[in-house]
């Protein structure tokens, strides 16, 4: 009976290991018979430069600055996200995500002005250099005498002309590159 069990058992397990070591017939899988690798590429990833560095960097832009059609590439306009990233590069970057097209920064405290501090988060909400694809919100704080921050009202226009200098500066580099 052990002797059985044991037969059993070894008879099992060489079954369930060369189940593992053949596949079942899967004519899309990468992995031919024959034990070659199939390269699938698609049309649009072809050529010496693209790749996923060259395209999360923005270097692989197409003229209007959208990031040519590659679907795990930057979703967002290439010249705004570098525009934006010039434009508030004198403040603390807390995030950055160029997929989903936000920059936050930390809290920044102008040397010249004490007992003051600022923060930008930007919005990049399309591929194409529009006005509309760019959203600033700016946040101030003032320090009390007690050494507590406290929210501040900022005027409409310190956004907008945030904005404004980023697609100016997006602008330019279009011009420039083109």
């Amino acid at each position: 009976m052990y002797r059985e069990l044991i037969r059993f058992t070894s008879l099992f397990a060489t079954t369930a290991l060369l189940a593992g070591c053949f596949g079942f017939g899967d004519d899309d899988d990468p992995v031919t018979q024959t034990g070659s690798v199939k390269r699938v590429e698609s049309q649009s990833d072809s050529g010496p430069d693209k790749g996923l560095l060259n395209t999360w960097l923005g270097l692989n832009d197409q003229s209007d600055g959208s990031a040519g059609g590659n679907a795990t590439g930057i979703s967002v306009n290439g010249y705004l996200w570098r525009a934006a990233l010039d434009t508030i590069s004198f403040m603390p970057l807390a995030q950055a995500d160029p997929f989903g097209g936000t920059i936050l920064t930390d809290w920044y405290r102008p040397p010249e002005t004490r007992g003051e501090r600022f923060k930008v988060n930007v919005y990049i909400l399309d591929s194409d250099l529009r006005a509309d694809g760019l959203r600033v919100s700016v946040f101030r704080q003032r320090l009390d005498p007690s050494g507590v921050w406290l929210d501040a009202r900022v005027s409409k226009e310190t956004g907008t002309n945030l904005e404004n200098a980023i697609l100016k500066r997006a602008r330019q580099m279009r011009v420039r590159l083109q």
